[in-house]
């Protein structure tokens, strides 16, 4: 008789959970985003066990059905989705979106370039909401690149939470500032511009001894008119008459190369810095 009784019992539980199960319904939560709080409509009555499960981990907590459940903002913090089930069996699934641009990470290639080379800069910027969600609405963001004075600028819009551009070195030298920003928030990098190749290389005779000429560079620069660094090396070349050749490597020091070459009947000095030839000097023969 006990047996039938546990059995009826049992049976009715079941029956009684069925009912709850139909009554308590939850309804999805319509543009959650994340960091903001959450309202989960639901129908029934009565307590259930809500179990929150999303890319953050897992929330569980007794609720009152029948009425509004409300998820704490530090609940939904990571976007993605998510799903609220009740023990009874009734679930819901919903995404949370990434909340607006906050962060960006800022990659900038390379960190040294010569002047006035086009499409040499690269820039990729990451979009991230303040709780490192990567924005994947699309978000505009600014690259500015700047230096001494000059300043060129283009605004692109993120595709899955990603801009990037391709930019032109300046024609000044120095530490140039790239900027990339979305909204309020701004991250700088530096690119260092370097003078380019040599340009219009002069050179005269500096001085005189018996047994040897030495001839020097004007300042050295490139075709935009900024100073080539020190230490590149300069070579000058001196074609004696006899065809014999002599050759010395310099390196510019304060903006000016030098080289101390013999002296004979007469012969001609060359100079050239990489693939770029200056001026041609005859000497000797009493000049």
């Amino acid at each position: 008789m006990r047996r039938l009784l546990w059995i009826a019992s049992a049976a009715a539980a079941c029956c009684f959970a069925a009912d709850a199960a139909r009554a308590a319904e939850l309804q999805a939560p319509q543009n959650a985003v994340a960091g903001t709080a959450v309202s989960i409509p639901s129908s029934g009555s009565g307590e259930a066990t809500l179990y929150l499960v999303g890319p953050g981990g897992v929330v569980k907590r007794k609720v009152s059905l029948g009425q509004t459940i409300e998820l704490k903002a530090e609940e939904v913090r990571v976007a993605g989705r998510y799903t609220a089930l009740l023990s009874f069996g009734s679930k819901v699934d919903f995404f949370v979106a990434p909340a607006k641009p906050a962060q960006l990470a800022f990659l900038a290639r390379p960190s040294r370039v010569p002047v006035a080379k086009p499409g040499v800069i690269t820039g990729v910027a990451f979009v991230f909401d303040a709780f490192k969600n990567l924005v994947l609405e699309p978000a505009p963001v600014k690259f500015d690149l700047s230096v001494q004075g000059t300043n060129a600028s283009q605004t692109v819009n993120s595709k899955d939470g990603i801009a990037w551009t391709r930019m032109d070195s300046a024609s000044k030298e120095g530490a140039a500032q790239f900027v990339a920003s979305a909204g309020d928030v701004k991250v700088n990098r530096v690119v260092q511009q370097t003078a380019g190749e040599p340009c219009n290389i002069r050179m005269k005779v500096a001085g005189k001894t018996e047994r040897s000429i030495i001839v020097e560079t004007d300042p050295i620069r490139d075709c935009s008119g900024n100073a080539v660094p020190d230490g590149t090396i300069v070579t000058f070349s001196l074609l004696d008459s006899k065809g014999g050749r002599t050759t010395v490597d310099s390196r510019i020091k304060k903006g000016i190369a030098r080289a101390e070459l013999p002296a004979g009947d007469s012969g001609t000095v060359s100079v050239a810095a990489g693939v770029v030839s200056g001026n041609e000097l005859r000497v000797g023969g009493g000049q």
